[in-house]
C-alpha cells in the first residue's frame, strides 16, 4: 500500500516535472534586421555596421581621396587583401568585408575590385562567353581595372572579468596602401568596450 508519505512526493515530483517543461518552452519571434538585441558582451552584426561605416568615414576623409583624384580622371579602386580575426572569440570577417564594401559604395566616392576568387568565376565566365555569345555582347579579356589601393587589417580583443562581472574590449585595426607606392596612404583604428555583468540567482 502506498503510504501518505510516498504520495506526497509522488505529486511533488509530478508537479517539479511539469514547471520544469514549462520552463524550458521556446518562443521565437521576428524582429527587424536593424534593431539590436544583445544577449551577450560577444561581437554581432551591430557592431560590424556601426565600426565599419565610422571606419570608412574616417578614410574618406584623409588626403589620399583629393590626391587621387587630382592625378586621375577616375574614382580610385580598393582590394581587400585581408582581414584577420585575432579576437578570442569566432567572428564572421567575411560579414565584416560586406559591410565595409557597402559603406565605401554608399558614398560613390570609391570603387571595389573583385577579390581573386571572384575573379577568377568571372574570367571563366568570360571564356565561356567567346564560345557561346554572340559577338556584341562578349566581354573582351584584358580589360579589368586594377586595384589602385590595398586594405587590410585585423580585429583583436581582450577580456578582463572578476566575480560575475566582465568587460569585453574590441579593437579593429586597418590600413590602406597604395599599390604603386607602396605608401600607406590611411591607418584606421576603432575600440569598443563592452560591460556585462550576471545577476546572481538564489536557488
Amino acid at each position: 500500500m502506498i503510504n501518505s508519505k510516498s504520495t506526497l512526493a509522488m505529486a511533488l515530483l509530478a508537479s517539479l516535472t511539469l514547471s520544469a517543461c514549462q520552463s524550458t518552452s521556446t518562443k521565437v519571434e521576428r524582429i527587424d534586421a536593424n534593431e539590436e538585441r544583445a544577449l551577450t558582451d560577444n561581437w554581432n552584426g551591430k557592431d560590424s555596421q556601426l565600426v565599419a561605416e565610422a571606419m570608412i568615414d574616417d578614410m574618406l576623409s584623409f588626403p589620399w581621396v583629393s590626391q587621387h583624384y587630382r592625378n586621375n580622371d577616375n574614382r580610385p579602386a580598393i582590394i581587400v587583401q585581408n582581414v584577420r580575426n585575432k579576437s578570442h572569440q569566432h567572428i564572421s570577417v567575411e560579414t565584416f568585408i560586406n559591410d565595409l564594401k557597402r559603406a565605401v559604395l554608399r558614398t560613390g566616392k570609391a570603387d571595389f575590385v573583385a577579390d581573386a576568387d571572384t575573379r577568377g568565376d568571372i574570367r571563366q565566365e568570360r571564356k565561356d562567353q567567346e564560345i557561346n555569345a554572340s559577338l556584341a555582347t562578349q566581354n573582351e579579356m584584358g580589360q579589368e581595372h586594377g586595384a589602385d589601393y590595398a586594405l587590410s587589417g585585423s580585429i583583436n580583443s581582450f577580456v578582463d572579468q572578476l566575480e560575475g562581472k566582465r568587460v569585453t574590449f574590441y579593437q579593429v585595426d586597418l590600413r590602406l596602401i597604395d599599390m604603386t607606392t607602396n605608401r600607406e596612404v590611411w591607418n584606421g583604428q576603432k575600440k569598443i568596450q563592452k560591460y556585462q555583468e550576471r545577476a546572481n540567482v538564489a536557488l
